[in-house]
């Protein structure tokens, strides 16, 4: 799977939300203090925060004190909901969601295949939420993930 540059900054920046929240609940954080110090260019910012508000992700709140927050609770949010907000399917071939490939004419197993690699992404994207970052750890059903062996070698 390649995480792109968009989703990479989609999801530093909703966790940078959830901890100004956390400190200052209610009070909407300025794109410009999520661009610095997430380090994220500042019009690539309002591109992906224009997504998340489409979505109900993030809130956009105008006026002088005006800035963004989340649209609901860190809790709420999965890392899979930002990357199909921003993205589109977690995974897809040929721009075709896996379920849908033998209608195209792809025989077995490779629909199964690409259905097992979209079930796999989703067990992990979809149980690691918003909330989980902020407080710097994954769920502990992540970790035996994390302990296989070659889990850190690159390959």
């Amino acid at each position: 799977m390649r995480i792109t540059h968009k989703v990479d900054y989609g999801v530093r920046a909703m966790v940078a939300l959830a901890r100004c929240e956390a400190d200052q609940p209610g009070v909407p954080v300025k794109r410009e203090i999520l661009a610095t110090t997430e380090g994220i260019p500042g019009k690539f910012l309002d591109d992906i925060l224009r997504s998340l508000r489409n979505s109900s992700l993030a809130k956009s709140h105008r006026g002088p004190e005006g800035g963004w927050t989340l649209g609901r609770p860190a809790a709420e949010i999965t890392v899979a909901d930002i990357i199909r907000v921003l993205e589109g399917p977690l995974a897809s071939v040929r721009g075709i969601r896996p379920d849908e490939l033998a209608a195209d004419g792809v025989a077995e197993p490779f629909v199964s295949l690409w259905v097992a690699v979209r079930v796999s992404l989703r067990s992990v994207l979809e149980h690691v939420t918003v909330a989980d970052l902020v407080e710097g750890h994954l769920p502990d059903a992540l970790a035996p993930l994390l302990d296989e062996p070659g889990a850190w070698a690159a390959r």
